[in-house]
């Protein structure tokens, strides 16, 4: 029998790369002309993995956000993957917001993938959900690499890693 060529489908940020933009984010904020003597707060949370951020107004907001975009770009933090929080209403006329960072594919979207590679009806590829990856494997590696192309021209609201692939 031949052996199964096979790869996963992953997604994920390097926590520590999220860690270094943050800090390069609070840096660039202090020295600001238009933060001084403004209340502008980013606390990273690597065990949740999560950003919450409080600040003065939803203009201030929406500043920082600009910030830690350019620096998450520049680290290669996959920017899709953050679910932003609503904006609330804090003390003192001041707005807070969490955003989470999506650090594995979810069964929900793991089984979209797994229906839409089954869609496809490649002739002997096989997907399946593996905990928070997909598994895709075929005895072909013409036809993963034909999966790889279709999975990426889909939107699945993350971004997605495709690795071990033996």
């Amino acid at each position: 029998m031949a052996k199964d060529e096979s790869f996963d489908i992953t997604t994920g940020a390097d926590l520590q790369e999220v860690d270094n933009a943050v800090n390069q984010s609070k840096r660039e904020i202090s020295t600001r002309f238009d933060f001084k003597n403004v209340l502008a707060d980013i606390e990273y949370d690597r065990q949740k993995a999560t950003i919450a951020i409080h600040t003065a107004d939803e203009y201030k907001l929406e500043a920082i956000w600009q910030v830690l975009t350019q620096r998450f770009i520049a680290r290669n933090v996959p920017v899709k993957n953050l679910q932003h929080g609503n904006v609330e209403k804090a003390a003192a006329g001041t707005v807070r917001q969490t955003t989470t960072l999506t650090q594995g594919i979810e069964t929900e979207i793991g089984k979209k993938i797994v229906k839409f590679i089954k869609d496809q009806k490649y002739k002997k590829v096989q997907a399946q959900v593996q905990g928070d990856a997909v598994r895709v494997s075929s005895p072909s590696r013409d036809e993963l690499q034909q999966v790889m192309q279709a999975v990426k021209g889909e939107d699945y609201g993350i971004e997605l890693k495709f690795g071990n692939y033996r």
